[in-house]
């Protein structure tokens, strides 16, 4: 487990839009969700921030449209038969085109101050990595990446010098009140959920659900791959293990409880029976303002949480018969090794055969589950070998998926 302490953090000056060298930006993801917050926020802060590089998957239309508007030096599309089309809609801008998984990787290792990391998926796992050995402040909304290769992750954060900010809601709320000089004083990290959609419909019912039912979130505006994680409550499974390698907890000190109001973003239980919570409306452009600015503050358009017109706040903790995907998680996190990495694998090949309408809802973690068995845990010494379990567990996935069918 990586402690990963605020003492050995690098200075950096507050932000202040008068400042007179703004603090260069990468966005790697930047038509997905939460790349579209981060290029609202430095929209209304351009002052504040200089762009060095956008990259998409496959939006070359957006993409375009964000490297024009925020002057990016440089945009990226993933899919390298798109080349010619993102250079044809740059024409003229003073933008650079680029494509391709090279690209991509490259555009993490441009000189920016602050890379956010918002690819979803394993794909991300590359381009994060490159930016965390150049020491530079990740902002990181990518949990993949520390799910299927942590302690590959924060050893690079530590060798090179890196920051690591996280911007899940989550795990942004933990790192604002984890005391970092005396984690020995923490009793707990909780991490708070919405319970998605489904939290109250009979499981013969969820057999049925549709991929437009499970995409619709009753509290948060995600995209359809983390909105599935959500109904399943893989996301907090994710989590849980994203949350063991970013706090210095031990895997039985962190815990889930179901908040449907997604108010309260998570708490830290200290041992005087002291626990302190961040709190806020739900929407994702606070943790990522929070990110950009580290280690001060920024205004954001996200709307002021008024507890008085909210009323009331409920807890319950989580049924882990309805989401079984959370104890498979957990199981996950117990067996460390490469375990969460087939556990992803398996996961990510799943949703994508559920939203393609392959497989059914609960099949999902029945996927996940029968891949978990199936492979036996090994050890994580490098990327290349992170690769080849990811490859193997989608395999087997998939094989798993065909005879369902």
């Amino acid at each position: 487990m990586a402690v990963l302490s605020t003492t050995s953090l690098p200075k950096i000056e507050p932000l202040s839009v008068s400042q007179s060298a703004p603090r260069r930006v990468s966005v790697l993801g930047s038509t997905g969700s939460i790349g579209r917050s981060t290029v609202d926020l430095l929209a209304r802060n351009r002052d504040a921030f200089a762009v060095e590089a956008v990259c998409a998957n496959r939006n070359i239309d957006l993409l375009a449209q964000q490297a024009r508007d925020l002057g990016a030096k440089v945009a990226v599309v993933a899919d390298d038969s798109l080349y010619g089309a993102l250079k044809d809609l740059l024409a003229g801008s003073g933008v650079e085109a680029a494509a391709g998984e090279t690209a991509v990787c490259e555009a993490a290792e441009r000189p920016s101050d602050i890379l956010v990391a918002a690819i979803v998926g394993t794909a991300g796992l590359k381009s994060t990595l490159e930016a965390a050995k150049r020491g530079a402040l990740v902002a990181l909304a990518n949990k993949e990446t520390l799910v299927s290769a942590g302690q590959l992750m924060t050893a690079e954060v530590q060798k090179g010098g890196a920051t690591l900010i996280p911007v899940d809601s989550e795990h942004s709320a933990i790192y604002q009140v984890f005391d970092f000089e005396r984690p020995e004083t923490v009793e707990k990290i909780t991490l708070t959920a919405s319970g998605g959609p489904f939290r109250e419909t009979p499981l013969n019912e969820m057999a049925r659900v549709t991929p437009e039912q499970a995409v619709a979130h009753p509290n948060w505006d995600m995209g359809a791959k983390i909105s599935v994680d959500s109904a399943t409550m893989m996301n907090k499974g994710l989590e849980m293990i994203e949350a063991y390698h970013l706090f210095p907890v031990g895997a039985d000190s962190i815990d889930v409880l179901v908040h449907p109001q997604s108010v309260v973003h998570s708490t830290v239980s200290y041992v005087d029976g002291s626990v302190l919570a961040q709190l806020g409306t739900p929407d994702m452009r606070t943790p990522i303002a929070y990110a950009l600015a580290w280690p001060t503050r920024m205004n954001a358009p996200s709307p002021k949480l008024d507890l008085a017109d909210i009323g009331s706040l409920t807890f319950e903790p989580p049924d882990t018969v309805r989401f079984p995907a959370l104890r498979l998680a957990r199981e996950s996190l117990k067996a460390g090794g490469s375990a969460p990495t087939v556990l992803n694998a398996a996961n990510e090949t799943a949703v994508a055969a559920f939203l393609a309408g392959q497989v059914g809802f609960l099949d999902i973690a029945r996927v996940v589950e029968t891949v978990m068995d199936e492979m036996p845990v090994s050890q994580l010494d490098a990327l290349d070998t992170v690769f080849e379990i990811d490859g193997e567990a989608r395999r087997r996935a998939a094989a798993t998926m065909a005879a369902l069918n």
